[in-house]
């Protein structure tokens, strides 16, 4: 499985927001990580979809915006965003009970856009398997959506573990309190793709940053096989 490091633009600096997104790019991250809050399904706000289209005027063409919808209503605003440029659309699958998961994520493939699907910490892996069929990707939070700067919570290791083994070919990410020791830690457990926000915008030199939690984890990844 290939490591792949996202940078949250939750992060960034947003009086110098240009600048920061040519940064994330020019770091050689993978992808730019939009975290969208509604203050509903968390409490707190945070970006609308033309965001997506701001970062697309930063970044060089073609470069992947992966949208993390913390939505109670992500069927209504995942089209906006792709309208805008978001490559990828990630929902909560806590709102199984309110929301169509399928046909939403039906929609957003026919789309040409690539389907995440995520669980919060306390939601098991079985909520995950049994939608597995219509992701493209699983995102674990490894701490309580709403706000950045959270500490990484280790009871979700043994989840991810579970979806690598029942998933082996699934791209499996991890959101929340990342950093070299416990992005080591997940991907030692299964995950390949690694949201840190705090922890590489704080860095003078992201890409050094960048590239040392990528040979981290893939030395942990591939230790663990």
């Amino acid at each position: 499985m290939k490591i792949q490091i996202l940078p949250s633009l939750l992060a960034a600096n947003l009086a110098t927001l240009g600048d920061e997104i040519r940064r994330v790019a020019d770091a050689g991250a993978d992808a730019l990580h939009l975290d969208i809050m509604d203050g509903h399904f968390v409490p707190n706000l945070s970006f609308a979809p033309d965001t997506s289209a701001l970062c697309q005027k930063y970044l060089p063409e073609g470069f992947p915006i992966n949208t993390h919808l913390m939505m109670t209503n992500p069927d209504v605003y995942a089209e906006r965003f792709i309208e805008k440029g978001s490559t990828t659309i990630q929902f909560h699958l806590e709102m199984r009970d309110q929301i169509d998961i399928r046909a939403l994520a039906a929609k957003i493939r026919a789309l040409n856009v690539r389907v995440g699907l995520v669980v919060n910490p306390d939601t098991p892996a079985e909520v995950a398997l049994e939608y597995a069929d219509c992701a493209d990707e699983i995102l674990c939070m490894t701490v309580f959506p709403g706000y950045g700067g959270q500490s990484f919570i280790a009871d979700v290791l043994p989840k991810i573990k579970q979806l690598r083994q029942a998933l082996p070919e699934m791209d499996i990410m991890v959101d929340g309190g990342v950093n070299f020791e416990t992005a080591e830690l997940a991907a030692a457990a299964g995950a390949n793709a690694f949201v840190a926000g705090s922890f590489l915008f704080k860095q003078t030199d992201m890409g050094a940053a960048i590239e040392e939690l990528r040979a981290r984890c893939t030395a942990a990844y591939c230790s663990a096989k």
